[in-house]
């Protein structure tokens, strides 16, 4: 079992003494899973709360067409399947792993019995649903007044937010990225994220290399970002 060190930076747990986090341990479970598998599907009832502890995860919603959004990646640290829980119960976007992960979860009753210990836990849930509010909100924003040039520039700096790894050249996002993925992740066609990303390839912002992506010129992106009618 991980030791509660790994538990304090996790939004979910973020307040608790030391006690309690490895109460909080001790109520779950981990696995190792290899690449491409399925932690939950779309629509699947949700009963359990997750935690990544290494590797990589997908987010994406398919329509009634099978068209397919990323909604998120996920990385070491993070919860994913948590509001699903306390709202509508059902999990709306399928978690599928882009690379070998380790992740611990939690069952609905477990994690019910330690909000009754740890009322902290309450809390944090209140501001995680929040936070995954105004996220959704912002993407729906995004996808409605953006051209996807910005569309595409704001999601490689929410990437390089969340999982940049800079050096001296530059900022690698730490996830394994496909052009579909960035194409599903902003609502357009595959044809047109790639012309994007090529053409941003030979101007030097950005260079790609086995599934990764790494931002050269960080502020000709923002400027991209910033400019609706880019």
């Amino acid at each position: 079992m991980p030791a509660p060190g790994l538990l304090p930076g996790m939004e979910l747990f973020l307040g608790l003494s030391e006690p309690a986090l490895a109460d909080v341990m001790n109520c779950a479970r981990l696995r190792h899973l290899p690449k491409n598998v399925t932690v939950f599907a779309q629509g699947q009832a949700a009963d359990r709360c997750h935690a990544l502890i290494e590797g990589s995860i997908r987010i994406a919603q398919s329509d009634e067409d099978g068209a397919q959004l990323v909604v998120r990646f996920i990385g070491p640290g993070e919860m994913f399947g948590t509001v699903a829980l306390f709202t509508d119960r059902q999990y709306p976007a399928e978690a599928v792993t882009m690379v070998d992960s380790t992740e611990i979860s939690w069952t609905e009753a477990a994690l019910l019995d330690l909000i009754e210990r740890h009322p902290r836990i309450a809390l944090n849930i209140v501001r995680i649903i929040g936070t995954r509010l105004r996220e959704a909100q912002e993407r729906l924003r995004e996808l409605a007044t953006q051209r996807v040039e910005s569309r595409i520039a704001h999601m490689l700096l929410r990437l390089a937010a969340q999982a940049g790894q800079a050096d001296g050249t530059g900022t690698t996002i730490g996830f394994p990225l496909t052009r579909k993925d960035v194409a599903a992740m902003c609502g357009a066609t595959l044809h047109t994220a790639s012309r994007i990303l090529t053409a941003w390839e030979k101007t030097g912002m950005i260079t790609t290399s086995r599934q990764r992506v790494t931002i050269r010129k960080l502020a000709a992106i923002k400027r991209i970002a910033e400019d609706p009618g880019a």
